[in-house]
């Protein structure tokens, strides 16, 4: 095998995170196969997976790629969702769901839309009602930002989905009296990679139930995990 697909690096990482029991599938028997995984047995004799030199070597090149291949927009939005996970919270990113963006007008039918917050957040609690969903909107530049203000249905969405929204974006795009009351202001001081976030002014905190669709989007996706956070073991 001369190049790795997505699910031997995804695998790989896995491994790298926790080594286990083998699972003794087809995409196992690729890793062995191309040296970058091999067998171990534990001293109590069992077998277990682990990475080779040019296992890591691998990952290391691949998690090189991914950094330089970020947007200013995908750097800001991970080091928000860092952030919140420094806070206690559960994050996702680049989800899709639907949501209640208001009706066009007083009497009509509600509206509903696909809704992709930047950066998604509930609180680590088993309490339904303390769950305190967030979204927070990634801006990079002052035209993308007046452009989602016009955009009253969008908002509406970001809205209705959680307690309180946020704007994110770097020093000098916008004044806080620019952005509605309503919305929470988080601004970059600095660069991307060495700035910091500073939050400006919170977000109006509105009670909000999250619906069984919503529950069953976030079970579908992948939360937001720190390199160095331990993962469950899969084998």
């Amino acid at each position: 095998m001369t190049a790795p697909k997505r699910v031997h690096l995804t695998r790989l990482m896995s491994i790298w995170r926790s080594a286990g029991w083998p699972c003794r599938d087809a995409i196992e028997v690729d890793l062995l196969a191309a040296g970058w995984a091999e067998v171990s047995s534990s001293p109590a004799g069992h077998e277990c997976l682990r990475l080779t030199e040019a296992g890591i070597r691998l990952l290391a090149a691949s998690r090189q790629r991914n950094q330089r291949a970020l947007s200013t927009h995908d750097r800001l939005a991970e080091k928000m969702a860092l952030q919140l996970l420094g806070l206690g919270r559960i994050v996702w990113r680049e989800l899709s769901l639907l949501a209640e963006a208001g009706a066009v007008e007083e009497g009509a039918a509600k509206v509903w839309r696909s809704a992709r917050p930047d950066v998604f957040s509930i609180r680590n609690t088993t309490v339904a009602a303390y769950l305190q969903p967030m979204v927070h909107e990634i801006k990079v530049s002052r035209a993308d930002l007046l452009s989602d203000l016009r955009h009253a249905a969008k908002r509406a969405s970001y809205q209705w989905l959680s307690c309180e929204t946020c704007y994110v974006f770097p020093a000098g795009i916008a004044q806080p009296e620019e952005i509605p009351e309503a919305f929470g202001i988080w601004v970059l001081n600095g660069a991307v990679d060495g700035g910091q976030l500073e939050l400006v002014r919170p977000a109006r905190h509105t009670p909000c139930e999250l619906p069984f669709a919503v529950w069953m989007a976030l079970a579908k996706a992948t939360p937001v995990r720190t390199d160095d956070e331990p993962a469950q073991g899969q084998f």
